[in-house]
């Protein structure tokens, strides 16, 4: 099913960069910068229970349109992302803390379509695709007596994670969202956009004889980015 989820939005990606015989052909390559903020939670089975954790991004941008079709500008992006990802756990039973940081770097491949005004306004648009992420490393940080006491209180008596490294180096996931981009003739194009990335790999192993059945990251991004044109397609002012 992962497989075939990944598959199935590349192809829709190769799609969307194929069929630029059916509509208006575009040749414009942006490439930029983007900065933002994620909101973390990792997807445990047996439940931990947690706060959204915070932390960073930023990274780099490439997109390029190939078509506009009727009023939809069809493009696809590629980015390279830092991440700090992990957990934050919210254990009630004790005075105890405990935040894991695991940092990534993360590549999505985007198919995005937009409407609006392509050289000069506000153009609303949708991003969707697979992303895949590299392990960089991870730390722990506890806080509290943290002791066998206060261990014995947490729910279910799920205190392994404490001590478990990230076995699984690569992840990989889906992710889509939604966004605002104000384009300029001359100062490029600046975007606002809130996404959500739902991790399919799971950083723990995953075995009858394993304690998690279940551990990947499910991730909202909030970010703004900014592009300038590379190439662009020459056509008439009046083509808006």
């Amino acid at each position: 099913m992962k497989k075939a989820i990944i598959s199935a939005l590349a192809a829709f990606m190769i799609g969307n960069a194929a069929h630029g015989q059916i509509g208006e052909a575009r040749n414009d390559l942006a490439i930029g910068i983007n900065g933002g903020y994620t909101l973390n939670r990792m997807m445990f089975n047996p439940t931990i229970q947690q706060n959204l954790k915070g932390a960073p991004t930023f990274g780099f941008t490439l997109r390029y349109t190939c078509e506009k079709y009727f009023k939809s500008l069809c493009s696809v992006q590629v980015e390279v992302n830092y991440a700090n990802l992990g957990w934050e756990e919210n254990i009630e039973t004790s005075n105890d803390t405990y935040k894991r940081d695991i940092s990534y770097i993360q590549i999505p491949f985007l198919a995005r379509m937009g409407w609006g005004y392509e050289e000069k306004g506000a153009l609303f648009y949708v991003v969707a695709g697979p992303q895949v992420g590299f392990y960089l490393g991870e730390k722990g940080h506890r806080g509290g007596l943290f002791n066998d006491s206060t261990l014995r209180l947490r729910p279910g008596q799920v205190n392994q994670q404490y001590d478990m490294p990230v076995k699984n180096k690569f992840e990989y996931g889906i992710t889509a969202g939604l966004g605002i981009e104000v384009n300029t003739r001359k100062a490029g194009h600046f975007l606002l956009e809130g996404r959500y990335y739902y991790g399919l790999s799971d950083i723990f192993g995953n075995g009858k004889s394993d304690v998690f059945g279940r551990s990947a990251n499910g991730t909202i991004i909030i970010k703004a980015s900014y592009l300038f044109d590379i190439i662009r397609t020459k056509r008439k002012p009046a083509a808006d």
